[in-house]
């Protein structure tokens, strides 16, 4: 057996010997992988398909005491570091190649009290993982919209989906988190402890540490919601969209709808001759299980236009957090931008209309989510994430299959991104950003110094760089 050669945190090349490595193995619960060992492609692949990058090292942590080994072994040997949780970031900062990857996705337990109303949540574990601990007590933690999503990386940047209007964002329900930091301690983050970090971590990403537990507050939701699909033709998509944007303001909290430019997929309530074709895709909810009252609180978005389809009504909770997992499933390629907007100006909807008419891919959609209401409700510099002003979030979600479709898609999204940007805030949702852009400060806005200097605090050489990276400051 010979010496290893590891990526630095510099981008250096560094060799360590086969002892220093057995030693390492020797100290964790978990499997110490290299190149060589069984299940090493399957733990370097993760749900974006055009990331393919090669640690030099996986920990696959069995517990807080590996995070600690293996962020003290990286500390003292200067590598390059990455953390995955769920695999699911768009940038694919789970991976790094040739330096340490710090595997979390094996811890995954989710541990319920439904007196307090209070989920502890490993940080491997999905957002299904979580939907269905939790709705077993018919509670619930406002959480994204695709179950197989994981809780770390979604709640580090901030988290929204349809429960975000009543409950406000993912990071406004958290109570406290376990953390490691940079030099390998194990600290208590919460309003009473360590109460700047706790700060930092509700948006600030995987700057400040590897979170190895999280405590939500939970909401009573389900196990039976309203909910569905409202799809209308793409003929008179701008008109249907300035009507969605008067009604939306008449919703009250429990109730959201978003809307989705895409080409129909071969849902069976949809008639034949629209499968494949542009249309207007409305997903609602309603976090009550009285039909009639949801259909009330939802009556100024179900009343739009004349759809070609639709399918709504009570259905489990739990189902409808993983009904749009046929259309996210990992091994495609995707690249996404976003922008956020304080509301629908007329000219923004007839640009994304006329960018929905020439979709570069079946896969390819633009999706505009409603947020506003309990989400707003919230200071900017009550926690990280500061866009409290964004009323809707626009997602160009390019996807495809095959390497020959990387251009026109990522063109295509990138023009969607330029054109629409003068009707954006200037902030964006750093869990939207990909690899390719410089748009952390736009991330953070006004909160961005007091995260540097944070950084300096709990940071301060930067071990955790492989993200969209908040550089130590003063």
């Amino acid at each position: 057996m010979g010496d290893f050669t590891l990526r630095t945190a510099d981008r250096r090349d560094a060799t360590l010997s086969q002892e220093a490595v057995n030693d390492l193995a020797a100290r964790l619960r978990g499997p110490l992988l290299t190149p060589q060992s069984p299940g090493y492609d399957e733990a370097r692949t993760i749900w974006n398909a055009m990331i393919d990058r090669r640690p030099g090292l996986i920990a696959r942590c069995a517990g807080a005491a590996d995070v600690m080994q293996a962020v003290r072994f990286a500390r003292e040997n200067g590598l390059l570091v990455s953390v995955r949780g769920g695999g699911h970031n768009i940038a694919g900062n789970s991976l790094c190649d040739g330096g340490l990857l710090i595997d979390l996705g094996a811890l995954r337990f989710v541990h319920v009290d439904p007196v307090s109303r209070t989920a502890r949540v490993a940080p491997g574990a999905t957002l299904g993982d979580l939907d269905r601990e939790t709705q077993a007590f018919g509670l619930a933690v406002p959480v994204g919209i695709n179950s197989t999503t994981g809780i770390a990386g979604l709640t580090l940047g901030g988290g929204f989906g349809w429960l975000t209007r009543k409950y406000g964002l993912t990071v406004d329900n958290l109570l406290a988190a376990d953390v490691v930091t940079a030099d390998g301690k194990f600290l208590r983050a919460s309003a009473d402890e360590n109460a700047d970090l706790f700060w930092a971590i509700r948006g600030g990403g995987g700057n400040f540490g590897i979170v190895t537990s999280f405590t939500f507050r939970l909401h009573p939701v389900g196990p039976m919601v309203f909910a569905g699909l409202v799809v209308h033709p793409f003929a008179g998509a701008g008109d249907l969209m300035r009507r969605y944007r008067d009604a939306t303001a008449a919703l009250p909290d429990e109730a959201t709808a978003w809307m989705v430019l895409r080409k129909a997929p071969p849902l069976p309530f949809l008639p034949p001759d629209v499968h494949g074709k542009e249309v207007v895709v409305m997903p609602i909810i309603c976090a009550s299980d009285d039909e009639a009252a949801a259909r009330k609180a939802l009556e100024p978005v179900l009343s739009l236009g004349t759809p070609v389809g639709e399918h709504v009504g009570l259905m489990p909770y739990a189902a409808w957090q993983a009904a749009f997992d046929p259309l996210l499933v990992p091994g495609a390629r995707n690249y996404w931008k976003s922008q956020n907007f304080t509301g629908l100006e007329d000219g923004l909807i007839d640009l994304l209309v006329e960018e929905a008419a020439r979709l570069p891919s079946d896969q390819c959609e633009i999706f505009v989510g409603l947020l506003g209401a309990a989400a707003n409700r919230v200071p900017a510099d009550a926690t990280a994430y500061p866009h409290r002003d964004a009323l809707f979030v626009m997602n160009v979600h390019a996807r495809w299959n095959t390497p020959p479709e990387d251009s026109a898609c990522i063109q295509w999204a990138r023009g969607v991104s330029d054109r629409t940007a003068r009707y954006a805030t200037g902030g964006v949702y750093v869990n939207f950003v990909t690899d390719d852009e410089q748009r952390v400060q736009a991330a953070y806005g006004p909160n961005y110094e007091r995260l540097r200097a944070l950084k300096a605090t709990y940071d301060p050489t930067n071990l955790f760089c492989v993200n969209q990276n908040i550089a130590p400051g003063g």
